[in-house]
C-alpha cells in the first residue's frame, strides 16, 4: 500500500499486545551489534533500563520523520506522540516506550519540557530538508542532539549537579555526536531527500545537491567532506574535554558514543569519504573494544 493512501492506518507502529516494554525498548534502541548496544553496556546496571528507554524514544521520533515520505502522515504521527508525551506526564501512557519511561524516570514532569523539545527538534525534518548556513543547521542540531544528550546525562548522573550544570557540557556533546552522525549518513540522507550540509558551504566547495543525490565523487566533494569531518571531529574533542572529571564514570554511555563516533570519522577519512553509496561502519568486535575503553 502506498503511504499516500495510508491516512486511515494507525498513526503509530504496531506493537505486540501484550508486550514487555523492556524487551521492546532494547530491540528498538539497541539491537545486538549496534554502537548503542555497546555504549549502553558501559552504563551502570541501575541506569541501563532508563537510558535504553530514552534511546528507544529517540529512535521512535527519528523513524517517524525519516521513514515517512508523506509529511501529512509524519505530522499525524508526531501529533500522536505529542499526546502520548502528555499522557506520560499525567501518568497514563499507552506505548511500550512511554510505559518504560513512566517506570524508570524519577520525575517525569520535570523532564516533560525536554521530551517535548526533542520532539520539536525532529519536527523540523518535516518543515525543511535544507539549511542555508551553519547557524541554521545548529538550531536543528541543538534540538535533536543537545536536548537528547542532556536527557541521557541527567538519567546517568550521580553527582547531584543541577540541570543547568549538566546541560552546560552535555548539550554540546550531543550537538557534536549529531554532527558526526550527519557525516556518516550523508549519502543515505541525500537519497531520502534531506541534505544537512549547509547550502553556503556546498556553494563554497562547488558541490551541488544533485552531486550528492547522484553519488558523484569529485575532488570538490572530497574537500567538502574533509571540512565536514574535521568540524565534527574538532567539536567532539572539545565537547569531550569539557566533561567534568567527576561525571566521567557515570557518563560512560555518552563517552563511549563519542569514542565510537571519532573512530568512525577516522574510518571515513581513511576510506576517502566514500559515504554517498554506502554507510561505512565499524565491526561489532571493534565497537565493543572502543566502547569498553572509553573513559
Amino acid at each position: 500500500m502506498h503511504e499516500a493512501r495510508a491516512l486511515s492506518l494507525p498513526p503509530v507502529p504496531h506493537t505486540p499486545n501484550p508486550v514487555n516494554f523492556d524487551d521492546y525498548c532494547q530491540q528498538k534502541a539497541a539491537p545486538p551489534g549496534s554502537g548503542t548496544y555497546y555504549a549502553l553496556r558501559q552504563a551502570s546496571a541501575k541506569s541501563q533500563p532508563l537510558l535504553t528507554a530514552l534511546f528507544a524514544l529517540r529512535r521512535e521520533f527519528e523513524e517517524t520523520v525519516k521513514e515517512t515520505s508523506d509529511p501529512t502522515i509524519g505530522r499525524t504521527k508526531l501529533a500522536w506522540w505529542q499526546n502520548e508525551l502528555a499522557a506520560l506526564a499525567s501518568g497514563s501512557p499507552s506505548h511500550p516506550v512511554s510505559k518504560a519511561l513512566a517506570a524508570y524516570l524519577p520525575d517525569v514532569k520535570a523532564e516533560y519540557p525536554a521530551l517535548q523539545g526533542m520532539l520539536a527538534g525532529f519536527e523540523m525534518d518535516l518543515d525543511q530538508a535544507r539549511y542555508l548556513d551553519y547557524p541554521n543547521l545548529r538550531r536543528y542540531v541543538q534540538g535533536v542532539g543537545g536536548t537528547f544528550a542532556s536527557l541521557v546525562a541527567r538519567a546517568a548522573t550521580k553527582s547531584g549537579a543541577g540541570s543547568g550544570q549538566i546541560s552546560s557540557w552535555s548539550a554540546p556533546l550531543g550537538d557534536a555526536l549529531l554532527l558526526a552522525q550527519l557525516v556518516v549518513e550523508t549519502g543515505n540522507d541525500a537519497r531520502h531527500g534531506r541534505i544537512y550540509i549547509p547550502i553556503d558551504e556546498m556553494q563554497r566547495f562547488n558541490v551541488t545537491a544533485a552531486d550528492l543525490i547522484n553519488r558523484k565523487y569529485t575532488d570538490a566533494f572530497t574537500e567538502l567532506m574533509r571540512f565536514q569531518t574535521t568540524r565534527a571531529r574538532d567539536t567532539l574533542r572539545a565537547a569531550l574535554a569539557a566533561v567534568p572529571a567527576a561525571e566521567r564514570r557515570a557518563q560512560r554511555t555518552l563517552l563511549a558514543l563519542a569514542a565510537l563516533a571519532l573512530a568512525l570519522l577516522d574510518e571515513i577519512e581513511r576510506d576517502g569519504y566514500h559515504v554517498l553509496h554506502q554507510r561505512i561502519a565499524l565491526t561489532p568486535i571493534r565497537k565493543l573494544w572502543i566502547a569498553w575503553r572509553a573513559k
